[in-house]
């Protein structure tokens, strides 16, 4: 298959369901594939974590519709100390410390979301591990630590999955979209919820960024302090709801593994890890090249060429994991670029991780039976990869 071939086909809903033969092809022309002048795809290991980590690249954003200029004006899309400085408010309620203090929270909900399925599946009926489990635990969880309301984390969840849609690289051109309209309403949201901290102020992030608001100004912008409690809301719910998801989709096509991880919870940190690196809930991003540069190992890159990073690629370079399409979480421990590198590496990484770590033993005690029941559906997203429904049953 061409390069042009593999990449159309990757843009196609055969593709975006699985990518996986796409990246294959894509790499049989080399870590990076010149597409067509000024546009390249990256798909080796070494390449894509290279090119994560050359300071040199740029994250940009684009302007048109409110969606997409939510993300422009985010720490996502921001680079060198701005960047930086936005990022450095925020990092510690998302560091592996910050996250510790939500364990109790994690096991709690999952907990009762537990003897929840349980409760609705008790006479086999089929129950949908993504709306009864997934997505109901990881937006408690991030609205519990920026502070939002439980009663409206269903609202959120429906305006956070409609925006995300932006960051989709093949999407439709056009007026108005669902993205831009949540985009509006999360951002109109949010704004009074910083209103409300301030004179109802919380242990919760959104009072933390508040306070270093309005201490002068210098430290974050009125728009800065919005788009990114509204980012990082989009960014921790997306990623931590897919890992869960896809943990979940392994475990039921490899019920010895289920079986072995009942008997030893102990291997769930090796389990989140390999699905993280078997079918990755970050699929790619993206980097430009402000100016002609040379980048070892890849060659020349023009000045304005962007670069799709493709980690799920890197996630199944043969280069570097061996037989990398199989899974299996007693490979030999190797760091995948599923959460990124450099700079921009995923903020919430610590947290999906320990949402996943948390909750899959819980529910594996707690229901010593799941099967499928019925075909599962992975949304049409390619960026994002999770699942939009998982039926099982809790009877033999």
């Amino acid at each position: 298959m061409l390069p042009g071939e593999a990449f159309q086909y990757l843009a196609s809903p055969t593709g975006r369901q699985n990518p996986y033969p796409a990246y294959a092809a894509l790499r049989s022309h080399g870590p990076v594939v010149r597409l067509r002048p000024g546009f390249y795809a990256a798909t080796g290991y070494d390449a894509v974590n290279a090119l994560l980590r050359d300071p040199r690249l740029e994250v940009r954003g684009w302007p048109d519709g409110a969606a997409a200029r939510l993300i422009a004006d985010s720490m996502m899309k921001a680079n060198g100390p701005d960047h930086a400085r936005v990022r450095r408010l925020a990092a510690d309620a998302f560091s592996p410390r910050g996250t510790d203090r939500l364990k109790e929270v994690v096991t709690a909900r999952a907990t009762a979301l537990a003897d929840h399925l349980a409760q609705i599946g008790r006479d086999g009926e089929a129950v949908d591990l993504m709306d009864e489990f997934a997505y109901p635990l990881t937006i408690r969880i991030i609205g519990t630590l920026l502070g939002v309301p439980a009663g409206e984390h269903q609202w959120l969840r429906e305006r956070a999955q409609e925006t995300t849609a932006v960051l989709e690289p093949f999407r439709p051109d056009g007026p108005a979209t669902a993205a831009d309209r949540a985009a509006l309403e999360l951002e109109a949201y949010v704004t009074e919820l910083t209103r409300l901290r301030r004179t109802e102020p919380g242990e919760d992030l959104i009072t933390a960024l508040v306070l270093a608001h309005d201490r002068d100004g210098s430290e974050l912008s009125t728009r800065e302090l919005v788009v990114n409690l509204v980012f990082l809301l989009l960014a921790g719910f997306e990623t931590s709801a897919n890992l869960l998801g896809n943990s979940l989709g392994a475990l039921l096509d490899h019920p010895d593994l289920a079986a072995r991880l009942r008997t030893d919870p102990g291997l769930t940190d090796r389990y989140v890890e390999e699905v993280s690196r078997f079918d990755a809930p970050l699929q790619l991003t993206s980097r430009w090249a402000p100016e002609p540069i040379e980048i070892d190992g890849i060659g020349s890159i023009e000045k304005g060429s962007h670069i799709l990073v493709l980690l799920g690629a890197g996630n199944h370079d043969p280069a570097h994991f061996t037989a990398p399409d199989r899974f299996d979480p007693f490979r030999d421990s190797q760091p995948s670029l599923s959460f990124g590198a450099g700079a921009h590496y995923c903020l919430g990484s610590a947290l999906a991780r320990t949402e996943a770590r948390l909750a899959l033993p819980l529910l594996l005690e707690r229901l010593p039976v799941i099967r499928r029941a019925g075909t599962a559906a992975r949304r049409d997203r390619l960026t994002f990869r999770g699942y939009a429904n998982l039926p099982v049953s809790f009877r033999n």
